[in-house]
């Protein structure tokens, strides 16, 4: 790369220029540093020299953040990830990232750029406003914008796009977790009252206050995952909503892939709703049987249930919090508890 060359140039300021690179032709590919004297311009041109030393860049790296993102996605994700997840990471890019630095070249983002980024979408990052939270992102999100940026700019360092990844040394919020709500044992007796008053609904939430599922493996439940004989469900498959519709995928984890032993309660319950079944899914959408329940219907069925006995607006997840609760207090161990939730360890349970 050489220890670079310095001119003056006909508008009167000075050029520091290196070699950082080479095109797919061999031809070289060049960065420049500007200043006011020659004196200014050569320290730059050594702080330049000093960051490229020894790197030799591919010809892509004169790419936007918003292209490389796009072919990250496109060529290096699609496959490894599940696709609610691809669906998530393409929101972040399209509404929190392009708008604000995706013009911006891979060789020219620093680590002040992304952390400007995430003061900006702590601050007003959100598309809607809310009528509590305002413009305001949440500090989960702004979390999850920074843990994809930071994984897509660490496969740009690996491909020789750019030197060092921008996103190290920036400040993001603190993990801040929503307090987990239970319903306790009154409050549970009250809401197996209340979905007795729901027909097309009782079974799912039966189902779920008896195993705990995630709500995205209890919609992909289907008649063959039921093992009548020995009592046993097997979760494969979780259900997720994009904004291209419905998608069947894989569980959250590995361990989500599990088979557990259903109460005989469960097995009574199921063993009639087989004997009407018309669908595959044992849960099935009520306007298209032929496709699951979609998490986000039972959610909001899950809150209209809630509100109407007058019990804690709890979210979905938190019926999964309650499950383990009452189960730990019924005397099932943590491993155990732990093999039913497919939490891939104990210390989650």
């Amino acid at each position: 790369q050489g220890d670079g060359t310095i001119r003056k140039r006909v508008d009167g300021r000075w050029e520091g220029r290196i070699i950082i690179g080479h095109k797919s032709n061999g031809m070289p590919i060049y960065k420049s540093v500007f200043g006011k004297t020659q004196k200014a311009t050569l320290a730059e041109l050594h702080r330049l020299i000093d960051q490229y030393q020894g790197v030799d860049l591919s010809e892509e790296c004169r790419m936007t953040l918003g292209e490389w993102l796009d072919k990250w996605l496109d060529e290096y994700m699609i496959f490894t990830i599940r696709e609610n997840t691809l669906a998530r990471y393409r929101n972040m890019v399209d509404n929190q990232i392009k708008p604000y630095i995706g013009n911006k070249r891979l060789t020219s983002l620093t680590t002040v750029d992304i952390q400007k980024l995430y003061t900006k979408l702590k601050n007003e990052g959100r598309i809607r406003e809310h009528p509590i939270h305002g413009r305001q992102l949440s500090d989960s999100m702004v979390r999850g914008v920074h843990m994809m940026l930071h994984q897509a700019l660490e496969m740009a360092v690996t491909e020789r796009l750019i030197v060092k990844n921008p996103t190290k040394g920036t400040t993001i919020p603190k993990k801040n977790y929503a307090e987990k709500q239970i319903l306790c044992d009154s409050q549970l007796e009250i809401f197996k009252e209340a979905i007795k008053k729901e027909p097309y609904w009782s079974d799912l939430f039966y189902v779920e206050i008896m195993t705990g599922l995630r709500k995205g493996e209890l919609c992909g439940l289907k008649w063959s995952d039921i093992d009548f004989i020995l009592g046993t469900m097997c979760i494969r498959r979780s259900v997720s909503k994009t904004k291209d519709g419905i998608v069947i995928g894989e569980t959250k984890t590995d361990a989500g892939v599990r088979k557990i032993i259903l109460p005989p309660s469960v097995i009574e319950l199921l063993q009639r709703k087989k004997q009407e079944a018309t669908s595959e899914w044992i849960f099935p959408h009520y306007l298209n049987p032929n496709e699951p329940m979609h998490p986000e219907v039972a959610y909001r069925k899950l809150k209209t249930i809630l509100k109407n006995a007058g019990l804690p607006l709890i979210r979905f997840h938190d019926l999964r919090h309650t499950f383990a609760t009452h189960a730990l207090q019924g005397g099932v161990d943590a491993k155990t508890l732990s093999g039913i939730l497919g939490h891939t360890n104990a210390s989650f349970t």
